[in-house]
């Protein structure tokens, strides 16, 4: 089973989220993860959907993603050197004033920021590719996490080519 990204360019019009979720739902697909927002024209929404499966199956996925009306254009976001994905995640990690500076030293090395202190808590936001992310996570394991929010995977084709004239 192999992971494929799927950066989709579709008109900005209600009901194009529930049409492209009802798809993979009625053929039993799974979305790893899914995020959605306006374009720098707002006729035009960017959608980021993440699947597993095998070839036939994620070539499946793609063709019936193109027969949707909405769909402008598809691309498949394939590796680090043709494209950017990043994830943002925001966490509540709960700290006691004397573990601060070693929790700090770790958000330090990964550039996170602090974005909310409390007496017991902090919160912290990390934008980076899924590896970077995980790799945080791991190593704030001894930490316990209150709440965690991820965005999901977003991320664009590298180079200059604009696909709406």
């Amino acid at each position: 089973m192999r992971r494929a990204v799927f950066s989709l360019l579709m008109e900005n019009t209600p009901g194009v989220l529930s049409r492209i979720s009802g798809l993979f739902s009625r053929r039993g697909y799974n979305i790893d993860s899914l995020t959605v927002g306006e374009t720098e024209n707002p006729l035009y929404s960017r959608m980021t959907v993440v699947a597993r499966g095998d070839d036939e199956i994620l070539e499946q996925i793609h063709r019936q993603l193109e027969k949707l009306v909405d769909v402008i254009e598809i691309k498949e976001l394939k590796s680090h050197t043709t494209s950017v994905c990043r994830e943002l995640v925001l966490l509540k990690v709960e700290v006691k004033p004397e573990e601060r500076d070693q929790l700090l030293s770790i958000v330090n090395i990964f550039r996170a920021k602090v974005i909310d202190v409390a007496e017991e808590s902090m919160i912290i936001e990390l934008t980076g590719n899924q590896a970077k992310v995980d790799a945080f996570l791991r190593l704030i394991g001894g930490f316990a996490v209150q709440e965690m929010a991820r965005t999901g995977l977003t991320g664009l084709e590298r180079g200059s080519v604009s696909p709406i004239d």
